[in-house]
């Protein structure tokens, strides 16, 4: 009987140290993922962070176009209105 306690603890022993050893892989497997989703996150908020800075720089540029579109189109509009004027004074001094 001692010996086949002896035996089942034997086994139960063996079987444990299996369970333990692929635990043991477990861990640095998942230790391995851990790593590698660290890495990809990272790169990801520095992706991020590069876009964030492009798309305020093309907001800064698109910004810039406008106001040199529209101090363009002031321009015209204030050339056309001295214009405009100068006909009309012409008009007016030749009644």
């Amino acid at each position: 009987d001692a010996n086949r306690q002896i035996s089942d603890l034997k086994f139960k022993l063996a079987k444990s140290e299996q369970e333990i050893t692929a635990l043991e892989q477990n861990v640095i497997r998942l230790e391995g993922q851990v790593a590698r989703y660290k890495t990809a996150a990272e790169n990801a908020e520095r992706v991020e962070d590069e876009l964030k800075a492009e798309k305020r720089k093309l907001q800064r540029e698109a910004t810039l176009d406008k106001t040199e579109e529209l101090e363009v189109s002031n321009s015209h509009l204030v050339k056309r209105l001295e214009k405009m004027k100068a006909n009309r004074s012409a008009l007016l001094s030749q009644q």
